[in-house]
């Protein structure tokens, strides 16, 4: 479980850069408001939105799931990658992740050191994931696998806590969330 308890946003390796960021990547384990924070961070700064899964299904035609069913997680991984440093070639863009992308050395490599770009883990505590997704089991079969969920969610919770700014979500509505962003961006 998470112990790590914070009650601001705290900065992570590299997040003192003086330039103002031309995308921000969020991160997070599934229930941390990726993809509702990110559209309204994106509207308020006049940005375009796009959540990565999106834009891979819909270039394949296929969904995520088919994927991982027809290539295996590797090669699902590398093209996740390959699409992400596409994406993070242009500017005013907020970026979703998927909530395994960051378990890519390659991806989290890219994303921590691609100038311009500020990854921001939006952080929340287990108990809070298994209330914000009841009734997606239908879509997210990992939540009936509770054993398979917390070991996944122990190894991933180091790895999203590289970004160069972690903000603990638990408490906070998608606007509060989205003004610290933007704090934490030195953008509001």
């Amino acid at each position: 479980m998470n112990t790590h308890a914070q009650s601001e946003a705290q900065p992570g390796p590299q997040s003192d850069s003086a330039a103002p960021p031309r995308r921000i990547v969020l991160t997070g384990f599934m229930g941390s408001g990726k993809s509702t924070v990110g559209p309204l961070l994106a509207a308020h700064l006049g940005w375009s939105f796009l959540d990565v899964d999106d834009v891979i299904e819909a270039e394949a035609g296929v969904t995520i799931a088919e994927l991982f069913a027809r290539h295996g997680e590797p090669w699902f991984r590398e093209r996740e990658r390959a699409t992400i440093a596409r994406l993070c070639d242009g500017g005013a863009l907020v970026l979703a992740l998927g909530g395994g992308a960051i378990e890519h050395d390659g991806t989290r490599a890219l994303l921590l050191t691609v100038p311009g770009t500020l990854l921001i883990h939006l952080e929340v505590e287990l108990a809070t994931t298994l209330v914000r997704c009841r009734g997606t089991e239908h879509t997210r079969p990992i939540l009936a696998d509770q054993a398979n969920l917390v070991s996944r969610y122990a190894r991933r919770l180091p790895l999203y806590r590289t970004a160069h700014v972690t903000i603990p979500v638990d408490a906070l509505t998608p606007d509060a969330a989205v003004d610290a962003i933007l704090q934490a961006a030195r953008l509001g």
